[in-house]
C-alpha cells in the first residue's frame, strides 16, 4: 500500500513473526501501522464456543488493522502469522502525518476502506441469509475478484478448513458442498486442489 521505503524513511521498522504467532489481540490498543513485507497474516474472532470466525487474509505489500488505528479504538480481532511473516511496523502518529503530507496516499486509503466496507456488507449479507453453497461462491467470487480477475479458472490457495474459517462454516459442510458444486461443474477438484 505505502511504497516501503517511504516507511522506513519515517522510522518504521521490519518485525519477524513466526508461524502461529500473535501480531495483536482483542482488545489491545492499536499503536502501529502493519503492512506485510512478506509472508502472510489473518485477522480473527473467537467466538463463545472457542471457534474462530476469520475476518481476513493478508499477504505480501497489503496492510491491515487500519480502521481502530484512524479511530484510535482497541482491536476487535487477533491478528496471527500464518506463516513466517516480516511486518513493517509504524507508530500511529507519524503513520497519520504521512496521510497529512500525502494526500494521494490519503485517497488511496479512503478507497481502501470503502473497498473492505463493501466486502464486509456483501459477507455479512451471504453469511446471515445464504445457503452454504451461495456462501461458497460469494467467498470464491470475492477471492477471484481481488486475487484472480483477468483470466480464467484459478487455484484456490485455502485449505477445506481455512475456507470453512472464512465462511463461517462447519469444514464438513465445506466438503460436502464443494463436492456437490464439483459435480454440478461450479468449481473443479483435481488431485485434492480446488479451482474456481
Amino acid at each position: 500500500m505505502i511504497d516501503k521505503d517511504l516507511l522506513f524513511t519515517w522510522g518504521a521498522a521490519a518485525k519477524r513473526y513466526q508461524r502461529g504467532e500473535i501480531l495483536f489481540g482483542e482488545g489491545d490498543p492499536a499503536r502501529f501501522y502493519h503492512q506485510i513485507l512478506e509472508g502472510e497474516v489473518r485477522m480473527y474472532h473467537i467466538n463463545d464456543e472457542g471457534r474462530e470466525f476469520v475476518q481476513g487474509v493478508f499477504t505480501d505489500g497489503q496492510s491491515f488493522g487500519e480502521p481502530p488505528l484512524f479511530i484510535g479504538k482497541p482491536y476487535p480481532t487477533f491478528a496471527a502469522a500464518s506463516i513466517d511473516t516480516v511486518v513493517i511496523r509504524l507508530l500511529r502518529d507519524t503513520f497519520l502525518k504521512i496521510l497529512d503530507e500525502y494526500p494521494h496516499i490519503k485517497n488511496d486509503f479512503l478507497c481502501l476502506m470503502a473497498n473492505r466496507v463493501y466486502q464486509k456488507s456483501v459477507t455479512a449479507n451471504s453469511v446471515i441469509n445464504a445457503s452454504p453453497e451461495t456462501r461458497l461462491l460469494a467467498f470464491l467470487r470475492r477471492l477471484k475478484e481481488n486475487t484472480h480477475p483477468d483470466s480464467g479458472p484459478m487455484q484456490v490457495p485455502f485449505t477445506r478448513q481455512s475456507i470453512a474459517d472464512q465462511t463461517g462454516l462447519r469444514v464438513e459442510t465445506v466438503i460436502r458442498e464443494l463436492q456437490k458444486m464439483h459435480r454440478r461443474g461450479q468449481v473443479t477438484i483435481r488431485n485434492r486442489k480446488l479451482y474456481f
